[in-house]
């Protein structure tokens, strides 16, 4: 198999439905799904259960390292359900103190500008990311830090020229902007997708099935057969808890999350990307964020406070009128175009919580040749990329990723970090209501 870090590039597949570049993301994930793990190279295989954007990236990348890859999962790539379901995802690089999330969403960006390069559709939009605040507060000056160390593009803009710049947003009672050029918007299942469709072309397996533990810890059952694997990564999201209840079922925290889609005023061109970029409002603590116009889709506003407990297989989808009547009133006020303009449609989406904000990527603690992904906590999609080659290197060399990401460090008790108090980004599962699956936090 071939290597190398940027190396995503078709190759000869096992089925003649996969072979040319004519073929549809969609057409080549149905025809590797359909296929008999037996017409494949007999080479034990890494089992990678779960095809959602930590799971996808994790396949890709032990697939650069030369090992024979199975992607699976129940529903199919960034489905409905999955935490990277949905429309669209942040990414920014502005985490306060939190250095080690800034280098991972700028490695993580490199991969998905190239990536998005490579796509019939983009990927990637850059529309830049705006951050709004009410004074001066350690997160903000932390994150300027950050940036000047690392050279990063990051400009402070007072109120005043922020009316300049952005006449569409009401900037009363704000103090002073961040803006970062260099981020923006992700096409969040597209890209999972995009992701998945390449792996297989490139010589990974991928297949739609039903996965619960094995005997031990190097072994799967998929729709009820077992199999044996060099190692399994568990890469589930919102169902970490129940694969795993006695290990995660208090250390993973499933919460119900509300987005909603506004239509901009008709021919205003100022609600577009290309005009409007990514928002969050810190708004003394009870932030909102949101999206311009992306693709048509409709403005995205949601309220990043944790929701309800919630099940990925049986909870309620449906917003609520209180979700949707404080949704239209924080646009209103921060956007006063926006009065009156009609919902196009609502989501409800999940945060799979861990207890501090940061990802789980280790191994299971008893069963040998498991290994343990999640806990997005709702900034997680951004860093797909870098989490992947993280878990890959854990599995392939033993090499442990910083120690904020053990199993160790996660407890029983929410107490996400000031630093990741804004958790813009992604590892919310959308489905729900109104058009075609769409989108949901960031």
């Amino acid at each position: 198999m071939s290597g190398g870090a940027d190396d995503m590039s078709p190759t000869p597949s096992p089925s003649p439905a996969l072979r040319g570049e004519g073929n549809t993301r969609r057409a080549i994930l149905g025809a590797a799904a359909a296929l008999p793990l037996a017409a494949c190279s007999q080479q034990t295989p890494t089992i990678v259960v779960g095809a959602g954007v930590f799971g996808a990236w994790t396949a890709e990348h032990l697939r650069r390292k030369g090992k024979r890859v199975i992607l699976v999962d129940q529903m199919g790539a960034a489905n409905a359900r999955a935490s990277s379901g949905g429309e669209s995802r942040m990414t920014r690089g502005t985490y306060g103190p939190d250095e080690i999330y800034t280098r991972m969403a700028l490695a993580s960006l490199e991969e998905w500008k190239r990536l998005s390069a490579r796509s019939a559709l983009p990927l990637f939009h850059n529309a830049g990311v705006l951050f709004c605040f009410q004074e001066m507060i350690d997160y903000a000056r932390d994150s300027i830090a950050v940036h000047e160390r690392l050279h990063l593009p990051l400009e402070q803009i007072d109120a005043p020229a922020l009316r300049t710049r952005w006449p569409q947003m009401n900037f009363d009672g704000i103090a002073f902007g961040l803006f970062e050029p260099e981020f923006g918007a992700l096409m969040a299942r597209r890209g999972v997708e995009e992701t998945v469709a390449r792996f297989v072309r490139a010589g990974g397996e991928y297949m739609l099935a039903r996965a619960e533990p094995g005997a031990n810890g190097g072994s799967v059952v998929l729709d009820g057969q077992p199999y044996d694997a060099a190692a399994v990564v568990w890469a589930c999201g919102p169902w970490l808890p129940k694969v795993f209840p006695d290990v995660l079922g208090e250390r993973i925290f499933v919460t119900r999350q509300e987005v909603a889609f506004i239509a901009p005023p008709d021919g205003d061109d100022s609600f577009e990307a290309s005009r409007l970029p990514g928002w969050a409002d810190f708004n003394n603590g009870d932030l909102y964020y949101g999206f311009p116009n992306l693709e048509g889709r409709g403005f995205k506003i949601a309220r990043d406070t944790h929701g309800e407990r919630f099940d990925p297989d049986t909870g309620d989808r449906r917003i609520t009128e209180e979700g949707a009547a404080l949704l239209r009133a924080f646009a209103e006020r921060r956007f006063p175009a926006l009065a009156g303009r009609p919902f196009t449609e609502f989501r409800v989406c999940q945060y799979e919580n861990s207890s501090n904000g940061d990802f789980l990527i280790d191994r299971h603690p008893t069963l040998e040749g498991a290994y343990l992904l999640g806990g997005g906590s709702g900034h997680g999609f951004k860093h797909g990329p870098e989490v992947g080659r993280m878990m890959a290197e854990l599995v392939v060399n033993g090499t442990a990723p910083d120690q904020r990401f053990s199993l160790a460090s996660k407890q029983t008790v929410q107490a996400r970090r000031r630093a990741l108090i804004w958790t813009a980004g992604v590892s919310p599962a959308c489905a729900g209501v109104g058009r075609r699956d769409a989108g949901g936090p960031y």
